[in-house]
Parts: C-alpha cells; sequence; structure tokens
C-alpha cells in the first residue's frame, strides 16, 4: 500500500517537475530514461546544455531531507546513466549539468526547489565513484 502511494506521489511529481521546467523555457528530451547503470527521472535541454534531473517528491520532511535523498551513490549512478546516455543518444546539446528538484506536499499545495548544477562529474573520481 505504502510503495503504490510512494509510486504514484513520485510520479505526481515528476509529471509537475516536467511542467516546471516546460514553463522555464526547457526541453523534455526523456523521462524515466533506462539505462543498465540505472534510471534519468528527466532529461532535458536548454541553450544547448543538457540537463539531467534527479525529481525527489515528499508529503512528509521538507526540502532539505528531499535533496539529501541525492546521496553519493545516486550521484554515482546519475553520473553513469548520463555518459551512457551522451554515448547512445548522441545529444546536439554540448555542455551538461546534474539538477535536483525537491517537489513537498503540504496542505494539499506543492512547493518547488530546484537545485541547479547539485553536483558537477568533477564531484566524481575517474570510475564516477563520488570523491570524499
Amino acid at each position: 500500500m505504502a510503495a503504490n502511494r510512494n509510486r504514484s506521489t513520485g510520479q505526481e511529481g515528476e509529471e509537475l517537475a516536467s511542467r516546471y521546467l516546460r514553463g522555464r523555457g526547457y526541453r523534455i528530451l526523456a523521462r524515466n530514461y533506462r539505462s543498465p547503470f540505472g534510471e534519468l527521472d528527466i532529461v532535458a535541454g536548454k541553450a544547448g546544455e543538457l540537463v539531467f534531473c534527479e525529481v525527489k517528491a515528499r508529503t512528509v520532511g521538507d526540502a532539505e531531507e528531499a535533496l539529501s535523498a541525492v546521496d553519493a551513490k545516486r550521484r554515482e549512478r546519475m553520473a553513469r546513466a548520463a555518459s551512457y546516455y551522451l554515448a547512445s543518444e548522441k545529444p546536439e546539446e554540448c555542455g551538461c549539468r546534474f539538477d535536483v528538484i525537491a517537489l513537498l506536499k503540504k496542505g494539499g499545495k506543492w512547493k518547488i526547489v530546484h537545485v541547479k548544477d547539485a553536483f558537477a562529474l568533477e564531484d566524481l573520481d575517474g570510475e564516477g565513484h563520488a570523491l570524499p
């Protein structure tokens, strides 16, 4: 029961995050992009830059809690999945960054916190592992 509720909250959050990004001029290139290394919630493009977005939707807690859920292990998986995306899809966009979008539902309304450049590939060693 809780798993279905979490999945539903996650899907709603990803839809809202996509609308939020489109409203700010981003093109949604992929949602729930699956690779052998994990899934990318949203891949978007804007002004020649590719943006890999991790979406964290919560009905309890705060923005910090949602943002901290993108830990070193998750960042590593995102980086590997992004590398796979770049090699497989060969997008036109030349630069890339990793964003986190936290959505918090309080009193029936969503609050969106968008952290651009949440981490960089330089934060990872040459094999995709998070640096200490």
